[in-house]
């Protein structure tokens, strides 16, 4: 990871055009959010301003770029490998990681309808098409949405190499149209001055709810930590200068355009329903076309960072046990390149409803940011922790918490008044996703009351005895189980169960893997115990979040190494196979838990059981889940009893 950290032309390119695309294309729509409904005076146009020079200062520059970059776990960055840091200081850290990657998902269901309908809405902009309809829009939006969904399955490498370039276009015209338009009315410099911008938050009437508007300069700090890993913190922080500086000198253009034009006018919604917005104001006529293009393509580019980043997002959530099991596909060989199907549907799902159900930009600025504040409440929280870790003095701790708590709560407090607007539609796709996750993590803890382990050496004799027990049919010459017993001495009763009481099960070599998923991220390797050298051995993969658990190339490359070793012998223990060296079969049980009826728990408790195995039934199966082959697994499907009934009211009768 270190070559990862270096500074290269390459690696700013690919920053440019993966990282920063979710906050680059804010100035579409944030000073249209601000203005919309207010009369412009140098009070509100410099204050705004002000607040967004210092916002994206404060807390993109200070809180992400400078400090949270620097928790990266082996090179990646994000609230899970975040949380997979610091998770072992303190059980409750769990909740603002869940809280934080629900929120995470919720934004990557808004971002693209609100970055590709602002840049389509520019057709309203040129003189020709300016009668454009909004459901044309709206169609033209779903149309491309639809496009780049369809198109993750065969996975991203092309679009990826555009990104850069085009990224590089984008945010070259930003500064450039801004810079033209700064002459226009030069007041605006003073922004840089935070007076105006505490002014304006105290004296303007309801000032203070400004900065829900403010705030969506800033809704890509946090992807920006998340894509950590596509090309390390140094090429992330010398390309944010370039792209602070772009994004600034578009915000001034558009402030001074909007004085020099519109002084002492009310931005009324009959112009926003005519599509007027500053960004394309600053734009002269024969430039329009062209300048929609790259809008546009910024945002989709916007949108693909999201996709990609949710995809990253659930498959580490998965890892964590955080989230029910899905399939996971790797259509490239580029490592991190990974698409979920079911997420990819629900996350177009999500964005063509919230683009049907808002229908133009300006409506889904009101639900934008609520969901995403709460993540960056949830990342000041665990980064404090990893503070801790790090034995940072505590009143460099207790500052930061002041500080950005301050800000983040405050920046809540003016989002909630988008709630009635929308902001209820993300927080309650934030809060079902949380659910999901809160149930995952709550019922597995309600297992664990279940799971009994015992010592293993106390049942090595009888498990040697029924391997030369030829009275009882042979099951496999290899008989693999998955076990959750970290400690290599002990293992499930359930296994012992199966292996000695259900149905006897010969086998000439019993295998027990253990999945250990460590806290780095790319972590792959094993350690083999010869319990009982060629009768019982144990294998334990030590696996990074990030990997994926495919148990049947893991272990068959393990057994290839240990034939290679002369470590174990696996040719078929039948005569008429084993002279001729055939190699023996390999049979996997997974055990599979359901509710049994036999269990007294709590209303709550029943309830979180209930939803997890439901969540269960349509999630990915266990052998599925760990990439078994089908064709050799048998599945063992067993009750679990997690609060046994103790008072069964029955009493017998005598016969007359």
């Amino acid at each position: 990871m270190s070559s990862h950290n270096k500074v290269s032309v390459a690696g700013l390119l690919i920053a440019l055009g993966i990282i920063f695309g979710d906050i680059g294309t804010s100035p579409l729509y944030v000073l249209n959010a601000i203005t919309s409904g207010k009369v412009i005076t140098e009070q509100l146009v410099v204050g705004s301003l002000s607040c967004i020079i210092w916002t994206l200062t404060l807390q993109t520059t200070v809180k992400y770029v400078i400090l949270t970059l620097q928790a990266d776990n082996k090179g990646e960055g994000g609230v899970f490998s975040l949380f997979a840091l610091v998770r072992r200081r303190r059980k409750w850290l769990v909740i603002p990681a869940m809280v934080g990657g629900a929120a995470l998902l919720a934004d990557g269901m808004i971002t693209p309808p609100i970055s590709v309908t602002s840049a389509v809405e520019g057709l309203k902009q040129i003189p020709a098409i300016s009668h454009i309809s909004q459901t044309t829009i709206i169609y033209i939006v779903i149309g491309i949405l639809s496009l780049l969904f369809f198109i993750q399955q065969f996975g991203t490498a092309f679009i990826g190499r555009s990104f850069g370039p085009v990224m590089t276009v984008w945010f070259i015209m930003l500064a450039v149209l801004g810079v033209v338009h700064i002459s226009d009315d030069w007041s605006v410099f003073k922004a840089f001055n935070p007076y105006y911008a505490i002014n304006l938050l105290v004296t303007y009437p309801h000032g203070f709810y400004i900065l829900g508007g403010v705030f969506l300069c800033t809704t890509g700090a946090e992807a920006l930590y998340s894509d950590l890993g596509h090309c390390g913190k140094w090429n992330i922080r010398y390309s944010w200068i370039f792209v602070k500086t772009c994004l600034i000198l578009n915000y001034l253009g558009q402030g001074a355009w909007l004085l020099s034009h519109y002084h002492g006018q009310p931005i009324s919604s009959e112009m926003i329903e005519s599509g007027f917005n500053p960004f394309y104001g600053v734009m002269p006529d024969w430039f329009m076309y062209f300048g929609i293009a790259i809008a546009t393509a910024a945002a989709i580019i916007a949108s693909q960072a999201l996709i990609s980043g949710s995809f990253t997002l659930i498959s580490e959530s998965m890892r964590l046990n955080l989230w029910p099991k899905l399939k996971i596909n790797y259509p490239t060989e580029a490592r991190g390149q990974l698409f979920i199907p079911a997420i990819n549907i629900m996350l177009y799902i999500g964005c063509v409803g919230i683009t049907l159900y808002f229908k133009k930009a300006a409506n889904m600025e009101a639900a934008y940011g609520l969901a995403i504040t709460l993540c960056m409440i949830a990342t000041s929280m665990l980064f404090a922790n990893f503070l801790v870790l790090r034995r940072t003095r505590p009143v460099l701790i207790y500052l930061y918490l002041i500080v950005y708590f301050t800000i983040e709560f405050s920046f809540l407090y003016a989002n909630m008044q988008k709630f009635t607007h929308g902001g209820y539609v993300t927080l309650f796709v934030g809060g079902a996703l949380f659910l999901v996750m809160y149930n995952w993590f709550k019922a597995r803890k309600i297992k664990n009351r279940y799971v009994e382990f015992v010592r293993l050496d106390h049942y090595i004799p009888q498990i040697q005895e029924l391997s030369n027990d030829r009275s009882v049919p042979k099951y496999a010459t290899h008989l693999v189980y998955l076990t959750s017993a970290d400690n290599p001495k002990e293992i499930e009763h359930k296994i012992i169960y199966s292996i000695l009481n259900r149905k006897p099960k010969r086998a000439d070599i019993y295998w027990l893997i253990h999945v250990d998923t460590l806290d780095d991220p790319y972590t792959s390797e094993y350690q083999v115990s010869h319990i009982i050298p060629n009768d019982i051995i144990r294998v334990d993969f030590r696996l990074g979040f990030r990997v994926q658990p495919r148990i049947n190339l893991l272990f068959r490359k393990v057994v290839e190494d240990l034939v290679q070793n002369k470590e174990v012998n696996v040719t078929s223990r039948y005569d008429s196979l084993g002279k001729n060296n055939v190699a023996g079969d390999f049979e996997f049980i997974v055990m599979e838990k359901y509710l049994s009826q036999d269990n007294e728990l709590p209303l709550r408790e029943r309830i979180i059981m209930k939803v997890h195995f439901w969540l269960k039934e349509i999630s990915l199966s266990e052998e599925k889940g760990f990439g078994l082959d089908a064709s050799n697994v048998t599945v063992e499907k067993f009750p679990l009893i997690v609060a046994p009934v103790r008072n069964i009211r029955l009493r017998r009768i005598e016969e007359d």
